[in-house]
């Protein structure tokens, strides 16, 4: 099975920027969709970003503009550079494999999970 792992969270000031990285541990992407979710507390773990293996992106409306998915299959490592960062973006992110080719936007769709890393936006 492996594993994925996420890391780039942080403390950030509002405005400011961080990178993820979702490194695959004993397992490949192959041809796979992978997604980024986020949870804050209290709330459910909502849709922020994922990227097929062509490159085609999707987005939150939330984030759009502000954040930029991207992937290097050679290295099977997602990235999310993540500028603008807002109080609100405060949550753990989630890195995911969908385990098919096409992307989505419910984490019901996803197979695979990290154990997430914690971004926090200070106002």
């Amino acid at each position: 099975q492996g594993q994925l792992v996420e890391s780039g969270g942080g403390l950030v000031q509002a405005g400011g920027s961080l990178r993820l990285s979702c490194a695959a541990s004993g397992r490949t992407f192959s041809n796979n969709a992978m997604g980024w979710f986020r949870q804050a507390p209290g709330k459910e773990r909502e849709f922020v970003a994922a990227v097929m293996w062509t490159g085609y992106s999707i987005y939150a409306d939330s984030v759009k503009g502000r954040f930029t998915i991207s992937r290097d299959n050679a290295k099977n490592t997602v990235y999310m550079q993540m500028n603008t960062l807002k109080p609100e973006d405060t949550a753990v992110y989630y890195c995911a494999d969908r385990g098919q080719a096409w992307i989505g936007r419910r984490p019901s769709e996803y197979e695979f999970w990290g154990q997430g890393t914690q971004v926090t936006v200070s106002s």
